[in-house]
């Protein structure tokens, strides 16, 4: 190198010492490197996993810790790395010029612009970001003190900037930020796609997945939309003798039974089968039992309330049994702490739970589905996008896109599925075909 640059220097008859302008070439290599060291620290702080540093510095990482103050303080972090970029580069173009000058000539200035565009670039910008794209984690929690060096070094400087870009900010309207400041839903729910990576096809990974978003679909679900109707609750008269109440009890799956009297929307208690065995153990014979003082208080809720709030409800009251109503006080139908869990993990068996066929798979690819079966279980099984927001069964999702009540053998297509109306009972359709179908224009 030290030949090549006499060589120029004589061929140009230049007298400028060769050690200078080794001096001036190792200048611009150093500067060059500390342009690649904020462009690696800008993106790396930017786009570190912010869950992950929260959950480092939760278990004593000091340096995630770090990450998490500088995040805060958004716009002297970002005024701070893009002063020390922007200083470094424009700092080894000038030097870099005045060498090519020096061993060109005028035409060094467009030697000096070809090379260090390219130099900048590769090397100043685009390599060093997509190291750090790669491996933003580690690389914030390296970067992490160095940029609080250079921070409290440039701090004079950084409060210029940032009031000169309050300044302009409050000029156009536009609100400041903070780096980190919280995790949006739309982020949260992109993470939890991504979670396994995005071609995991592994059942675990897709059953994960699946639970995630129903803890976040919990304060958006009504507890409308996961009760169960009165027409399919089992429930008993209260003007029935007590022997003939403890049959039915017996012969029930359920131990929480609802009971009513005059008038099935009349619901007086929710009787429970332990109480009924402490009365009979206590002495009591099933003739002199009292039904309705052995019953608890029903407990009624509104059906517009979200799922989140009615589980801390149930936490708080320590029930498992609700009874939902409408806008009008009218008993609509029944909501069970189960049945709240089961929109997190998925339905929940055991020994006394009735296996009802709702959905049944067909040779042909095809479901034959009961009216009954809600669209958010189809969706959640079948990874399927059925609105639910205007009906909450099968059944009623075909009334309300066909307008009108369907005959038998009837077809429907919307939503990117074919509905074939298989049975109906007076107004009520209780079974049906359905199928995705591809729609040509």
């Amino acid at each position: 190198m030290l030949i090549l640059i006499k060589s120029f220097i004589s061929s140009n008859g230049k007298r400028v010492s060769s050690t200078i302008l080794l001096l001036y070439l190792l200048a611009v290599l150093v500067l060059q490197s500390l342009a690649a060291f904020f462009s690696i620290a800008e993106t790396a702080l930017t786009a570190a996993s912010r869950p992950r540093m929260h959950q480092l510095a939760k278990e004593g990482n000091r340096r995630a810790r770090l990450v998490n103050i500088l995040r805060t303080r958004s716009e002297s972090l970002i005024g701070s790395i893009l002063l020390g970029n922007t200083i470094t580069n424009i700092a080894a173009t000038a030097l870099a010029t005045w060498v090519f000058i020096a061993l060109f000539g005028e035409t060094g200035v467009l030697y000096a612009t070809a090379v260090m565009t390219v130099v900048v670039l590769i090397f100043g910008e685009v390599a060093p970001k997509a190291y750090a794209l790669n491996n933003p984690d580690s690389c914030a929690l390296i970067m992490a003190r160095p940029v609080q060096a250079w921070l409290w070094l440039s701090r004079p400087i950084t409060i210029c900037l940032d009031r000169a870009t309050n300044f302009f900010l409050h000029i156009i309207g536009a609100k400041k930020g903070r780096l980190g400041d919280h995790l949006s839903d739309a982020e949260l729910r992109g993470a939890i796609d991504l979670h396994g990576g995005e071609t995991a096809a592994s059942l675990d990974i897709q059953k994960e997945r699946r639970m995630l978003h129903s803890i976040l679909d919990l304060q958006d679900v009504t507890v409308a939309k996961v009760m169960t109707h009165r027409r399919n609750v089992m429930m008993i008269d209260a003007e029935e003798t007590p022997s003939s109440i403890i049959n039915t009890i017996l012969a029930s799956p359920y131990t929480r039974i609802p009971l009513w009297q005059n008038d099935p929307g009349n619901i007086i208690g929710l009787l429970h089968s332990k109480s009924l065995v402490r009365a009979l153990q206590g002495g009591t014979s099933i003739e002199q039992l009292d039904i309705r003082e052995l019953a608890n208080k029903p407990w009624f809720i509104p059906e517009t309330a979200n799922l989140l709030d009615q589980l801390q409800a149930f936490r708080d009251r320590r029930e498992h049994f609700a009874f939902v109503v409408d806008e009008y006080g009218v008993f609509e139908g029944i909501v069970t702490l189960e049945d709240i869990l089961e929109e997190i993990v998925g339905e929940i068996s055991d020994e006394h739970d009735q296996i009802v066929a709702g959905v049944r798979r067909q040779p042909d690819g095809s479901l034959i589905v009961q009216g009954t079966v809600a669209i958010r279980d189809l969706n959640r099984e079948f990874s399927w996008q059925l609105p639910d927001d205007k009906a909450t069964t099968i059944a009623g999702l075909v009334l309300h896109e066909a307008r009108r009540i369907p005959e038998i053998s009837q077809i429907f297509i919307f939503h990117g599925f074919r509905f074939e109306i298989i049975r109906r009972h007076r107004n009520q359709i209780t079974l049906l075909r359905l199928s995705p179908e591809t729609i040509t224009g």
